[in-house]
């Protein structure tokens, strides 16, 4: 295959010396050696607080749960499929599996029973192990179509108990032999992708991977994750590379960890855990500005918080960029620190410095809103080809609206048509049985991400758009979604936007509300709190309000780049409606195919193209 010119390349070499036979079980066991009563783990003390667990009581468990594993027949080398929430049950499991000589197939909670089907019988799972009775009803509903699978185990109904027990009479030193077979070149998961463009491909991420960049991305991250007393709350699904990768990092580097899987109860968790960093994706800071604003609007008190939120937009601009602040900007920094961003702060536990954001791009103003309340929000890029982070921003090296310089051990370049590509520790094997999907996915030793990005002089990276959304208008015009959909999906009343016009004479937007913020701005607008969606989408007020989103949007793009018209769509986009991936990314091309007739209805009468705020 031709080998793609670069247009431009950094590589940053490892801080830490490769250890070829190291896997990932080694990472606990230097844990347990260098602090054993440490604080590895809390967990919900069933009244509103925390009970902490030992890094040495966390690993007798994992033993304990391994030799169930190996007792009930799991061979080393064997993939168990499993279906749960983000519990501390998750990575107990995760841990035992390897300590078993096993390979964990993580499979989103959300999945149908078509998707489990595919996964499991791809992947050639022997056993599954899900937590509840609905996940275990979708196994029943395809009980026929797995002949592989020969055990399955559901947690709530005591199955790691009697694993447990079960256990109870397998060695020690079995466990011990096990948990030293693999070593960093051998498969230590297998993730299978979103599905956003296709069916789920299998990757194959290997024990070295989440080693040596745990390893690595420790020294990056050293005052996020190895400072004293850090600690974080993980509600994104572990079944994603993303949070399974912090959960790895965070054995490696002792940050104490809970879990929280309902996202209703995450300020409640925040509240009483008291984190030092979180990890989220950008809807998540939208969710919490937006409600923010709207509690305050609520209180007749929008007018303050929107003036604070400026001044802070504006002080923390000055300081990355190192001007000299004005005194009269200090002071009003100084007054809406004190009336509104300290209140907030509290909100959100009171202990929370940093926020590792992840999976899609964070618009600049809520970087630089959250960098005024005192949370450094260090945005980071990757995939699950990747084993997650290929490039971060770091507490000392931030560049708000880039996704910061590229990790030890990890080299990235432009290739000539723009297409990030991505070689080093972090980069999988292979796609599992699809050698034409791996050829394809890689040039030589690169992998192709099939983003769109940009280096800058000082080596960070910033993303652009996605290689297969570019959207070409009938005049021509290359069009990147991203930069306008972004803006506009910031929005309180906007949930989802994908922007559209390939081929032809101008750019449009499909536009979905979000249901749990339209009660809120409603009552605040003067309209009924129970407006549904339907009517929502009819509104002239709410319809004004979208407007708004996409006029702000405009003003970023050249005018043929711009959108002339949208249509609010009467329903929402979720994973069960299956327009959504687990981690909140749009499936473009479904939606494209279900809405087809909504689309060709915009197009149907034109529109003056001089005019960009038609509707």
């Amino acid at each position: 295959m031709s080998t793609v010119a670069a247009t431009a390349e950094v590589y940053t070499p490892p801080l830490v010396t490769p250890d070829p036979d190291a896997n990932i079980t080694d990472l606990l066991e230097q844990r347990v050696a260098k602090d054993p009563k440490g604080a590895l783990f809390a967990v919900p003390d069933g009244s509103g607080g925390w009970r902490d667990i030992a890094t040495a009581e966390f690993r007798r468990q994992v033993v304990e749960l391994a030799k169930g594993f190996v007792a009930v027949g799991i061979q080393p080398g064997e993939k168990v499929g499993f279906l749960a929430k983000t519990t501390y049950e998750w990575t107990l499991v995760d841990f035992a599996l390897f300590y078993a000589g096993a390979v964990m197939v993580p499979i989103y909670e959300t999945s149908s029973a078509s998707q489990i089907q595919w996964i499991l019988s791809n992947s050639e799972a022997i056993a599954c192990l899900v937590e509840s009775a609905d996940h275990q009803a979708k196994l029943d509903e395809i009980a026929g179509d797995l002949p592989l699978v020969r055990a399955t185990w559901q947690i709530e109904k005591g199955a790691l108990d009697n694993l447990r027990r079960e256990g109870a009479g397998v060695a020690d030193e079995e466990i011990e032999r096990r948990r030293g077979l693999a070593v960093g070149s051998d498969i230590a998961t297998l993730i299978y992708t979103s599905g956003s463009t296709g069916r789920p491909k299998g990757c194959v991420l290997t024990h070295s991977n989440f080693v040596e960049l745990a390893r690595n991305a420790t020294q990056s991250l050293e005052n996020v994750v190895t400072t004293e007393g850090a600690s974080t709350v993980l509600f994104i699904t572990t079944a994603h590379v993303f949070a399974r990768f912090i959960s790895v990092i965070n054995i490696h580097a002792g940050v104490k960890t809970g879990h929280q899987p309902d996202t209703s109860k995450l300020i409640d968790a925040l509240g009483s855990f008291k984190p030092t960093f979180l990890l989220a994706v950008p809807r998540v800071f939208e969710k919490v500005y937006n409600s923010a604003e709207q509690i305050a609007e609520s209180g007749g008190k929008g007018k303050i918080f929107r003036a604070a939120a400026a001044v802070g937009i504006q002080y923390a601009k000055a300081r990355q960029a190192g001007e000299k602040i004005p005194f009269s900007l200090r002071v009003k920094f100084r007054l809406f620190d004190r009336l509104v961003f300290a209140k907030l702060r509290e909100r959100m536990g009171g202990n929370i410095q940093y926020a590792i954001s992840g999976s899609a791009p964070l618009g600049e103003r809520l970087g630089y809103f959250f960098d005024a309340l005192g949370v450094k929000i260090l945005e980071g890029y990757g995939l699950t080809e990747t084993t997650a982070p290929a490039t971060v921003n770091t507490p000392d090296r931030i560049k708000i609206g880039t996704v910061g310089p590229v990790l030890p051990g990890v080299g990235v370049r432009i290739a000539e048509d723009g297409e990030i590509e991505v070689r080093g520790i972090d980069v999988f094997k292979e796609y599992w049985r699809n050698p034409e999907a791996t050829a394809e996915a890689f040039d030589g030793e690169w992998f192709r991400t099939g983003d769109i990005g940009e280096l800058d002089a000082a080596g960070f990276l910033k993303i652009t758009g996605r290689k297969k959304e570019i959207i070409v208008t009938a005049g021509g015009k290359n069009v990147a979604p991203a930069a306008l959909e972004d803006p506009i999906r910031a929005n309180i009343l906007v949930s989802q936007v994908v922007v559209v016009g390939d081929q032809k004479p101008f750019i449009a937007a499909l536009v979905t509300l979000d249901p749990e913020m339209l009660p809120t701005w409603a009552a605040n607008n003067g309209l009924p709190t129970d407006l549904t969606l339907a009517q929502a989408a009819e509104n002239p007020k709410v319809r004004d309000e979208v407007q708004k989103a996409i006029d702000r949007a405009n003003q970023g793009v050249s005018r043929a780049e711009s959108i002339r018209k949208f249509t609010i769509l009467p329903t929402e986009w979720t994973e069960a409606s299956g327009h959504l991936t687990p981690k909140l990314s749009i499936k473009r091309n479904v939606i494209l195919s279900d809405f087809a007739d909504e689309i060709r209805a915009l197009y149907e009468v034109p529109v003056n193209t001089t005019n960009v705020s038609l509707r």
